[in-house]
């Protein structure tokens, strides 16, 4: 079963100043911003919540979706006063613009453009003030919101899902293409499923349940689905192509839908004329398909049913964006300066709306992920020092005891160590023993690969074998002229790979090394030296049968043992 909680969103600290319409605001009245959200067919609509709970909007008020009771437009800030005290908790928007959000009460209100009974309450006049949703939803507790281009939908605490509003392609999942004034339950395939999370796309509706599942309904000429086919679907259908994946986060974008895998994994399928599929091409995709991102861990996806962009953040806190990023076309995932994927809608989208609702926040409110690696080497809360070449590494042991197995021997109540408040360490140096602590915090490394190789040599010894792995990325991905002939022998040395039962160790350990060996043979190849293999079986203790083929067919042979005068030539 999933915990509801891992679906909602972080609050993190934003600068919401990213966001042009914001430049209308004191600086005053920006510090006292606590969520906001930018929406409209041009970002020019804005609404916010103070820390005193109050509710403010100005902006250009299209369709009346500012709620103020009339249709003029406004750069001064207005207070909705229906609405402050609430505590807003979701809030949504579609292309009207009609706006829907809820409280932290459950209650559900929606105003703005309602042409297609997208308010739900029955009629077709546009809402010119925030209005409580009551049909259906009165007994209700609402906590999710999420709205399409002119339909909107609903979760409950229990995970029950509503949807009503505009219903041409079966986004509201009724079994019809009627229009549907008031919230009804989505049923057919979801009933008696719990539910725990909700997109939708300008067309279309996507729903995670508890057990990772994923159904689509709506409009699908684009695979945005992901059923294998473009065809319509009336009610919900199970996306069939991740079984067997636990999806944790659905994002939608206009024509398109990522998924994130309790693994870290993404998926993506549906419209790719942008390249926010992330696939390297714009061909569409109508089946989910993995998205490489650099071999690390995701933690959070973005998309927004106006647009066609796309961005994710690791678990390192890297923030990568693709898709229709300012008029280009950016086919692959690109790392970004920003902090938050937030950011990448508010520089690089068009229209430069919000995927969410923005909440502006003290660091009491990081994630898990976030809080565990601000308090890596705190003086503040550690219980425990590492002394390394005369530093001091502060640490939790309780982190460590959960991360790392060797520390979980360690410091049973039979060790000595288990006593100590300061640990001196003294077979690795301070940069090498630092990373490998701060990896048990963030599970990233980031050092260059000759520090990396004195990572590989602990993730050795402390049998830390994904360690290993990420320390055999950085030396693949550093290796230069100047360091290949350092890097082969410690491939060598450290036996860079987990051998199969079949194979020895000898052979594997050089599966990173002949990396290394066959790279520095290219970069250096005018500069071969006619050698006799068995010298570089003498002196590297390499077997010839794991010398590449090409090269003992060859009668130029690079002798390792001579690379410092190569390099010097």
């Amino acid at each position: 079963m999933l915990n509801r909680n891992i679906m909602t969103h972080s609050s993190i600290m934003v600068d919401v100043g990213k966001w042009p319409i914001f430049t209308l605001l004191s600086p005053q009245e920006i510090a006292s911003i606590r969520k906001a959200c930018v929406f409209g067919t041009s970002a020019n609509e804005a609404i916010y919540i103070t820390h005193n709970d109050e509710v403010f909007v100005f902006g250009l008020n299209c369709s009346n979706c500012l709620g103020t009771g009339d249709n003029q437009s406004t750069i001064v800030p207005k207070k909705l006063e229906a609405l402050c005290g609430k505590k807003i908790s979701s809030l949504s928007y579609g292309s009207g613009p009609h706006v829907v959000l809820c409280t932290e009460d459950g209650e559900v209100y929606a105003w703005g453009h309602n042409g297609y009974s997208q308010l739900g309450n029955g009629t077709t006049n546009q809402g010119i003030t925030p209005v409580q949703v009551c049909t259906n939803l009165l007994i209700k507790k609402v906590v999710e919101v999420a709205c399409g281009s002119h339909h909107s939908m609903a979760l409950s605490f229990d995970g029950d899902l509503y949807a009503w509003g505009y219903n041409n392609c079966g986004q509201v999942g009724s079994g019809s293409t009627a229009n549907q004034p008031t919230p009804r339950r989505v049923s057919n395939c979801l009933q008696g499923k719990m539910v725990v999370g909700i997109a939708c796309g300008q067309t279309s509706s996507m729903a995670v349940v508890n057990n990772g599942e994923v159904y689509g309904w709506g409009y699908n000429g684009n695979g945005q689905l992901g059923l294998g086919n473009n065809g319509n679907q009336l009610t919900p259908c199970r996306v069939g192509a991740l079984h067997g994946v636990c999806i944790l986060q659905i994002a939608c974008g206009y024509a398109h839908t990522l998924a994130l895998t309790d693994e870290g994994l993404l998926y993506a399928w549906g419209a790719n004329t942008y390249g926010q599929l992330g696939t390297g091409n714009k061909s569409n995709q109508l089946s989910p398909m993995q998205i490489m991102m650099e071999k690390e861990r995701v933690v959070e996806i973005a998309a927004c049913h106006s647009a066609h962009t796309s961005a994710a953040k690791t678990q390192s806190g890297q923030v990568y964006m693709w898709g229709q990023c300012r008029g280009q076309s950016v086919i692959l995932p690109h790392l970004t300066h920003f902090a938050c994927t937030d950011d990448v809608f508010a520089c690089f989208a068009t229209p430069a709306v919000m995927w969410r609702l923005l909440s502006v926040e003290h660091e009491d409110f990081l994630t898990v992920a976030e809080s565990l690696k601000k308090e890596f080497d705190s003086p503040e809360t550690s219980d425990l020092k590492f002394r390394v070449d005369g530093k001091y590494i502060h640490v939790h042991k309780a982190v460590l005891k959960i991360r790392c197995e060797h520390f979980r021997t360690m410091f049973q109540s039979y060790w000595n160590e288990d006593m100590k408040e300061v640990i001196e360490i003294d077979q690795f140096s301070y940069p090498v023993y630092r990373a490998f602590l701060e990896y048990l915090y963030t599970d990233s490394v980031d050092l260059p690969p000759e520090d990396a190789i004195g990572l590989l040599d602990l993730a050795t010894s402390y049998c830390e074998n994904r360690l290993k792995k990420l320390c055999q990325h950085i030396i693949k991905r550093g290796i230069t002229v100047e360091n290949a002939f350092s890097l082969l022998s410690a491939a060598v040395r450290y036996d860079a790979e987990m051998p199969p039962k079949s194979r020895s160790a000898a052979s594997e350990c050089l599966v990173l090394g002949q990396d290394i060996f066959l790279y520095y043979c290219f970069v250096k190849n005018s500069h071969w030296h006619t050698v006799a293999l068995a010298s570089l079986s003498e002196n590297m203790n390499i077997n010839q049968s794991f010398v590449p083929h090409g090269l003992k067919s060859s009668a130029n042979l690079l002798c390792l043992t001579a690379a410092p005068s190569l390099l010097s030539n």
